[in-house]
């Protein structure tokens, strides 16, 4: 076991220990114990971002299509996303590193243009991740649509139109903002991000983001 792997199990130890003493009423004894460590279950940004509008704080999930890890986590993430106060704004932006990723970019901001991301965004992973079917070409996609019960014609142009480019490259330029390298990631009120492999798994950067959140309100 290497040293991340020790600080990963150390980490879930504390936070599990954490939750036991929360259960206690011991409140702030356990917020303390818990605490995530800045440049090890999270990173800083050296640049911050402009705020949200409205005073919200946001939570952006990065994922690709592609990564079965942001297929695991998705779970994770949507019902934490349903159970934040209204202060937090959460979303999902897909990253654009490659080409593939942004094919796959542009079929998430077609589906969103459409109102369809609610019910197929999972069916997008399981097609790729379950099916193996990989949605890396135009024709491809076009017959995913297809089998959705999609009206192709609308999709074709909805997926070729300037505002979803337009939105693959404000996704890419987020991305590089919060200086990721790889997901599924979070990026949080514009000021840090953590990720599976800096907290120690899902639910741990969950909790890494559920504490910078707090911290976001106090520096409000």
């Amino acid at each position: 076991m290497n040293r991340r792997e020790l600080n990963r199990r150390d980490f879930t130890q504390r936070a599990a220990a954490a939750a036991v003493t929360l259960l206690a009423g011991t409140a702030g004894s356990a917020q303390a114990q818990a605490a995530p460590v800045e440049g090890q279950h999270y990173v800083k940004l050296s640049q911050p971002l402009p705020k949200a509008p409205g005073g919200k704080i946001e939570v952006v999930e990065f994922f690709w299509y592609g990564c079965p890890h942001c297929s695991a986590f998705e779970p994770f993430f949507d019902a934490w996303q349903k159970r934040q106060p209204a202060d937090v704004q959460a979303r999902r932006v897909p990253v654009a590193f490659t080409a593939a990723h942004e094919m796959h970019a542009r079929i998430f901001y077609t589906l969103e243009a459409m109102g369809l991301l609610e019910t197929l965004h999972r069916k997008v992973f399981t097609t790729i991740q379950v099916e193996r079917k990989r949605l890396d070409k135009e024709d491809d996609v076009m017959a995913f649509a297809k089998a959705q019960g999609i009206d192709a014609a609308q999709f074709g142009e909805m997926f070729k139109s300037f505002s979803v480019q337009t939105k693959v490259k404000q996704g890419k330029q987020l991305s590089e903002a919060y200086r990721i390298d790889g997901v599924p990631a979070l990026g949080i009120a514009g000021r840090w991000y953590t990720a599976g492999s800096l907290a120690g798994g899902h639910q741990q950067s969950l909790q890494v983001a559920d504490y910078l959140i707090q911290q976001a309100r106090r520096n409000a």
